[in-house]
């Protein structure tokens, strides 16, 4: 069961997608980038032995906080309020870092609500997918792995590109077409 804050993401194709292709290591210490409900934490936290779960959004926050009290996981979780990296410590490691991104291109409102943080990629989709492309590799370990979820709007041969660029094996895991001439990716990368 979820509950699902004003101002927070609700779970759609993408995250179910997600959560069906999420398989988690025993004992993995996971990070749960751009958290929303803290759906992909919370299953995440049934294998791994610790998630740290990380939102931009504090609704979002608090939202996943609740939500893993209800499932069972909160002894398991850690939640911070972050843009992207910012809060999480230096040389801080993971076996597992997973983001479902901000991927869809818009032009930023004035007033931005905090949900559009979670779908509201900038003007080619891009704009926090590289912010978090260029930070996430300083966190993860060695033998890590990494998830991305992000949609054909916003240039998956780049992020596949750019991560080939940095040494990581890259390639497209799961997706689904989705109507208006779209389809969602789920990305991995390792070293």
């Amino acid at each position: 069961m979820f509950k699902i804050y004003e101002h927070v993401y609700e779970p759609a194709e993408d995250s179910i997608l997600f959560a069906e292709n999420l398989k988690v290591d025993p004992g993995s210490k996971v990070l749960d980038m751009g958290t929303g409900c803290g759906i992909l934490g919370i299953i995440a936290a049934e294998e791994a032995s610790s998630v740290i779960a990380v939102d931009i959004n504090p609704y979002a926050v608090a939202c996943a906080r609740e939500n893993a009290k209800i499932n069972g996981v909160y002894d398991k979780m850690f939640f911070i309020r972050s843009d992207l990296f910012k809060a999480i410590r230096n040389g801080e490691k993971f076996d597992l870092i997973m983001f479902n991104a901000p991927y869809l291109p818009a032009e930023p409102a004035e007033d931005v609500d905090w949900i559009q943080w979670a779908w509201s990629g900038g003007p080619d989709g891009r704009a926090v997918i590289d912010r978090f492309l260029k930070s996430f590799p300083t966190h993860l370990a060695e033998d890590g792995r990494m998830l991305l979820m992000q949609s054909t709007l916003s240039n998956v041969d780049k992020t596949l590109e750019m991560l080939k660029a940095e040494g990581f094996a890259a390639r497209i895991i799961a997706e689904k077409s989705l109507p208006l001439f779209e389809t969602i990716t789920l990305i991995e990368a390792y070293r």
